[in-house]
């Protein structure tokens, strides 16, 4: 079953003051609920705007941000000062707000109405004035605020707005991600540790160890009868391919009822315990028969956060991205070989068995093929090749002092040759930044070897979800 998010909304605080008189105060209200009905009936917006409050005083403002950080549906604030709204007013509401917040500087009007404007139009409509006020006092609190400045008319503007939207969700949704370790990480691996008590304080993730006998012990209780629903809706979406490992069968259907069995057994598990994300360990495999394979691409189709080797922090993180982009081509990754050649260069991103199909431009197959590692049985897996287009690459790292995200804007690629004996998915991209000075400047920065790739977020999104956990990245261009 796909996991969900929640249904959220966001509220919007427009700021004025009373020095005007009532009437100004309406007018206020008036264009300031044009502004949020045009806006949600857009089609841009993820999600929809609330109108809240016309701030005109400190009690107000502190009224209304107490109230957001308690309602569990709203994911945060929008303000935008229609005329000049001082700003000391909002110090107490902003620094108790702990949801993120958007600064909507623009103005109801989008020209200058030359034939007509008088110093009442001027009192009026002061957001230029207003916006730089109140700048100032989200600058003064150091509060790590997103600015979105333009017309509200235009569609940029329009998804920033959605963009950021997204992100904001994300935040709020990461203080409920779960991650269960079925055993440790891979001996002698260093950039898959990390400090989880750092991690649960910083960014909300919940990250427990598990023996993998207790997994076990429900895998061991699925039914055929489940197997066979599992299979049949398998047989429906992909293409199964016994013979790419000249394999009989019977003994191809077999492995790959085993896969199906994982994946009952581990989302079972996941859900009884509120997990939404888990890793595997194939040096950690006593009492399964196979290395998880098919199974985890099936989970991470539902939005389940991966990370391979107990890699806890790649799950968390790619389950917090999956939320962002809506589980749209965004997945687990880990660079693996390169083609070095000049006007050839290329990563070739892959990994044994668990790539992530929502990265999949071709029909995945399932095929069935020794592994060569984990002395167990011959996984099946789903083999497919990967899209094309503007991506991200983005990783987090654990520096002992303080987490770290690295990433670079980078071009996807589809492989254009065949591989007739990788039967894993093939995903290629390039630095934007060329191969040579993006991979230098990512290994300086000491990114790691998994990380998650992404064909829907943006570099900006992925440092607005930065500036919100206050959160050092390094953007390599």
């Amino acid at each position: 079953m796909e996991l969900t998010v929640p249904n959220y909304k966001f509220w919007f605080i427009v700021g004025s003051q009373a020095l005007y008189g009532e009437d100004d105060l309406k007018s206020v209200r008036k264009d300031t609920e044009v502004i949020i009905k045009s806006l949600n009936d857009s089609g841009k917006l993820p999600y929809p705007i609330e109108f809240k409050e016309v701030a005109i005083d400190a009690e107000t403002i502190t009224s209304a941000m107490k109230e957001a950080n308690y309602r569990d549906d709203v994911a945060g604030v929008i303000t935008w000062m229609h005329t000049f709204s001082p700003a000391k007013n909002w110090i107490r509401g902003t620094k108790l707000l702990q949801k993120p917040l958007l600064h909507l500087a623009t103005q109801f009007r989008e020209d200058i109405p030359w034939d007509t404007i008088d110093m009442d139009y001027m009192n009026l409509n002061q957001s230029a004035h207003g916006d730089r006020e109140y700048g100032f006092i989200n600058a003064r609190l150091r509060k790590h605020n997103k600015v979105v400045y333009g017309y509200w008319k235009n569609p940029e503007v329009q998804q920033e707005i959605a963009d950021w939207m997204d992100v904001a969700v994300g935040y709020n949704e990461s203080f409920n991600i779960k991650i269960a370790r079925f055993g440790d990480n891979m001996r002698n691996v260093a950039v898959t540790e990390g400090d989880k008590v750092e991690a649960q304080i910083q960014f909300g993730w919940t990250v427990d160890y598990w023996p993998v006998a207790e997994l076990v012990e429900e895998v061991n209780k699925v039914s055929d009868a489940d197997i066979d629903k599992e299979y049949a809706d398998l047989e429906k979406k992909y293409d199964l391919v016994p013979s790419a490992g000249d394999n009989d069968p019977e003994f191809f259907k077999e492995h790959v009822r085993y896969q199906l069995q994982e994946k009952i057994g581990i989302e079972r598990f996941l859900d009884q315990r509120g997990y939404t994300g888990f890793t595997t360990n194939f040096e950690d495999l006593h009492g399964l028969k196979q290395l998880p394979g098919l199974a985890v691409q099936l989970l991470q189709i539902e939005g389940y956060g991966f990370g391979a080797e107990g890699d806890w922090k790649s799950a968390a993180f790619g389950r917090l991205l999956k939320i962002i982009a809506h589980n749209k081509q965004t997945a687990f990754m880990e660079d693996y070989t390169l083609d070095l050649r000049p006007g050839h260069n290329v990563i070739l991103g892959s990994h044994m068995l668990e790539v992530d199909p929502t990265l999949a431009s071709t029909k995945p197959r399932v095929e069935v093929h020794p592994l060569g590692i984990g002395d167990k049985e011959d996984p099946a897996r789903l083999v497919f090749d990967g899209s094309q287009g503007d991506a991200v690459d983005v990783t987090i790292s654990d520096f002992g002092d303080e987490y770290r995200m690295i990433m670079y804007a980078v071009d996807a690629k589809k492989p254009d040759v065949p591989a007739p004996h990788l039967p894993v998915a093939r995903q290629l991209w390039v630095p934007k930044a060329g191969l040579k000075e993006g991979a230098t400047q990512w290994i300086h920065a000491g990114g790691g070897h998994h990380t998650i790739l992404t064909l829907t977020l943006t570099t900006t999104q992925l440092a607005d979800l930065a500036t919100m956990f206050n959160l050092t990245y390094t953007d390599i261009k």
